[in-house]
């Protein structure tokens, strides 16, 4: 590593992006897979995944944080603000279905167990997606008499729902998507 390059740069970084996705892959489907098989998925051997993280702890901290950095970065990549709700909708959607491996792991089912700081399902909804629900009321694209914060669980559901699916080979993960899309919009969309 040269002077002026920092330890997020180059061979380092790629190496610790690779442990960190792998791990959100393999612990997305099982919180309990032994830390060999993060290595394997990452193609890295034991002793150097134990160079990043030297405890299992550590690596799910940096795994979480990384995942949470990664969602953020696509939620703001779906400009949730611009165009009608409908097609802000469809992009979050998106969105999150392109990190689903991230996603899974910070919101599982036991994420409340690994991590003190995630939300548990007495937490309101993110602003922004209910916000975003409203905004296609009043824009008539949404049912008015749907509740926003019941809109949004439904809408992680058929998320998690689909990337489950998918993770298990029942559908393809190019089809996850559209199919919460579809499942969503003729859920709270307005009938005619």
């Amino acid at each position: 590593m040269t002077s002026t390059e920092s330890p997020r740069t180059g061979v380092r970084a790629r190496t610790r992006g690779a442990i960190l996705r792998a791990a959100a892959t393999v612990l997305a489907n099982d919180r309990n897979a032994p830390l060999s098989e993060v290595a394997e998925a990452a193609r890295v051997g034991r002793s150097t995944l134990h160079r990043y993280f030297p405890d299992r702890d550590v690596l799910l901290a940096a795994t979480y944080e990384e995942a949470l950095s990664e969602i953020g970065r696509v939620m703001d990549e779906a400009r949730v603000e611009e165009g009608s709700a409908q097609e802000a909708m469809r992009r979050v959607v998106a969105a999150h279905v392109e990190v689903g491996d991230w996603v899974v792991f910070a919101f599982g089912d036991t994420a409340n167990e690994v991590f003190d700081d995630a939300p548990d399902a007495t937490e309101p909804e993110p602003e922004i997606l209910t916000g975003l629900v409203r905004r296609g009321q009043e824009e008539g694209a949404f049912d008015p008499d749907a509740d926003p914060a019941w809109a949004v669980q439904v809408l992680w559901a058929l998320v998690f729902t689909g990337l489950e699916r998918a993770s298990r080979g029942q559908m393809p993960r190019h089809a996850v998507a559209p199919a919460v899309v579809r499942t969503l919009e003729r859920g709270i969309g307005v009938r005619w």
